[in-house]
């Protein structure tokens, strides 16, 4: 699956979740909630996920993700980059929406 398609798999599935919107910035299409970016698909054709710092740690740690800034440039530790293929997109957004919503379910 592509990281386009996996935003819009877990758009679906979080279409009815109160706080959840589709958005955009700088090239990229998202999915905020209450106005903040919880999971993106870049112009870069990466699917990237705003986690805490360990839980970004862990999954570079076992190759899952990759450490992602935009353009490349300044790594943003809240941040990661993970293929569609190495894990379960609409879990780890359900995960990254709790961590960026304050815990709003």
């Amino acid at each position: 699956m592509t990281a386009e398609a996996a935003l819009k798999a877990i758009a679906a599935a979080l279409a009815r979740d109160q706080g959840v919107a589709q958005g955009g910035m700088m090239g990229a299409n998202a999915l905020t909630i209450s106005g903040k970016i919880f999971v993106m698909h870049t112009s870069a054709g990466e699917l990237v996920y705003k986690l805490p710092r360990a839980r970004v740690e862990a999954l570079v740690a076992s190759g899952k993700g990759k450490p992602w800034g935009p353009g490349g440039k300044r790594i943003m530790k809240e941040w990661v980059a993970v293929d569609p293929a190495d894990a379960d997109a609409i879990a780890l957004a359900r995960e990254a929406k709790l961590f960026v919503g304050g815990g709003k379910a």
